[in-house]
């Protein structure tokens, strides 16, 4: 039988959970490891859509297996509902897991189980691990302050905070009254932290609002792992990370440069790095919403005005199912107006376009493996985040870092032709990429052979493999 160790890796099943897992995969088969890739069944379906029939068989020693998450079958290329997806993994795939586990167990043919390593949002892989004495380790792929941010949820709850009271018959007064400008005191490693900056699943009046329990839940089940992750560098978060050791010891902080491995679930469209090549340096708007962000049809039209009025050139990701209830149209006259010097796609190697040096900066939805890679890229951003740890990550660019301005939820046109021209022709913009570059340089210096997280990961490895013997 094969020695090598071996690591079972359940990724939550959204392309933003599924990338940072697939690098730390790679890297652990980088390091020897046998690797058990374990998607949903849809996810994988999609995967292998993009990727092609023979991505599954181009690795030795780099098995895909598949569960399933509960919802009934779709060929939509699209990312599954997120509260029906939440709700469907809690009561549908710990048995299925198990059952995998059990397989692997008892194959003669593939080497024992070193760990399971399981998306912080998959806490049913911690009690199945348990249950086969398996070493269980969490992957936290967001950022550490959006995982400080859930863990407030149960204490926010506690202090009767959360959900917000119902005034008047409106269920959603707290959004305009005020009430979300409050500073929330007594976060550990977080200061200055207004209501609206934590994860937006607080925004409810409804105590069984599935998200809210659900992320709240998550958070302290992470707690009963053995180990965990956390894809960010220690410059980057140092006071959240410090908060979150001394109540969580078994800590590792890591962001890989193994960022070329980044497989896709939707097909990714490659010939607009052409047409980057042939722009000047620092001139390109690069506009991309990820994966699961939806908006109205109006602010689609605001932002396509904002961004065709300002006469820059753009590279903008439209998404086929980005409107809610909806597909994504935009009107002739945009079209035609911007016809020689924007480009729309439906998807695209977002990393290989923010290294592209005729980037100028970034309009985002301030999702994690975004902010990361514009980061890494030396990018600024303009924030305009949609749901979840966003909030939290749209807070900490602007504020902190020094490396974003946001963009108010009601999106109008003329804030962004405002927003653009004072990014690419005015004193903010040039702020804001100085602070950018600083942090690509703290960002490469934790990532080198012998930096910090390249030593938080050996750490990591020798106490995995100690715990193996």
């Amino acid at each position: 039988m094969d020695k090598k160790p071996h690591a079972v890796c359940v990724p939550f099943p959204v392309q933003g959970h599924v990338i940072p897992f697939m690098k730390l995969a790679k890297i652990l088969h980088s390091r020897g490891f046998y690797v058990t890739f374990v998607n949903t069944e849809y996810n994988h379906r999609r995967l292998i859509q993009s990727q092609g029939p023979d991505f599954e068989k181009s690795f030795q020693d780099f098995k895909f297996e598949t569960i399933p998450e509960g919802l009934p079958p779709s060929d939509r290329d699209a990312t599954q509902d997120p509260v029906l997806l939440c709700d469907s993994i809690r009561k549908n795939c710990l048995t299925p897991f198990q059952d995998l586990l059990s397989k692997f167990i008892s194959s003669p043919v593939i080497p024992p189980i070193s760990c399971t390593i399981s998306d912080g949002m998959m806490s049913f892989a911690i009690k199945a691990a348990q249950e086969f004495g398996i070493l269980d380790v969490q992957f936290w792929t967001a950022s550490a302050c959006g995982y400080m941010g859930y863990l407030q949820f149960d204490e926010l709850k506690r202090r009767g905070i959360i959900p917000f009271k119902a005034i008047c018959g409106t269920d959603d007064s707290f959004m305009e009254n005020g009430t979300l400008d409050t500073i929330i005191d007594g976060i550990p490693g977080m200061s200055n932290i207004r209501l609206k900056d934590l994860p937006s699943f607080i925004r409810t009046t409804d105590p069984d609002d599935i998200l809210l329990n659900y992320l709240g839940d998550e958070a302290q089940n992470s707690l009963k792992s053995s180990a965990m992750i956390i894809n960010t560098f220690t410059e980057l978060e140092r006071e959240v990370l410090e908060a979150t050791e001394a109540r969580f010891p078994n800590i590792y902080v890591t962001e890989s440069k193994l960022s070329s491995f980044r497989p896709s679930l939707w097909k990714e469209e490659f010939q607009y790095l052409e047409w980057l090549d042939k722009q000047e340096q620092s001139s390109v708007i690069y506009v991309n919403y990820g994966c699961m962000t939806l908006m109205s049809d109006h602010h689609l039209k605001e932002f396509a005005w904002g961004l065709a009025n300002r006469k820059h050139p753009f590279l903008w990701i439209v998404r086929p199912d980005i409107v809610m209830g909806d597909s994504a149209v935009l009107p002739d006259e945009f079209l035609e107006e911007i016809k020689d010097r924007g480009l729309l796609a439906s998807w695209c190697p977002q990393n290989q376009v923010l290294s592209h040096p005729s980037i100028g900066f970034f309009l985002t939805h301030c999702g994690w493996n975004s902010m990361i890679e514009s980061i890494g890229s030396g990018v600024p951003l303009i924030c305009w985040q949609f749901f979840a740890e966003q909030q939290t990550n749209c807070r900490y660019a602007c504020a902190k870092w020094g490396i974003g301005v946001e963009v108010n939820q009601d999106v109008k046109r003329e804030e962004i032709e405002a927003i653009i021209k004072d990014m690419l022709e005015g004193e903010k913009g040039k702020e804001l990429k100085g602070k950018a570059l600083e942090w690509k340089k703290k960002a490469a210096e934790a990532t080198d052979i012998g930096g910090p997280s390249w030593k938080h990961f050996d750490t990591f490895l020798e106490k995995l493999l100690l715990n193996r013997e």
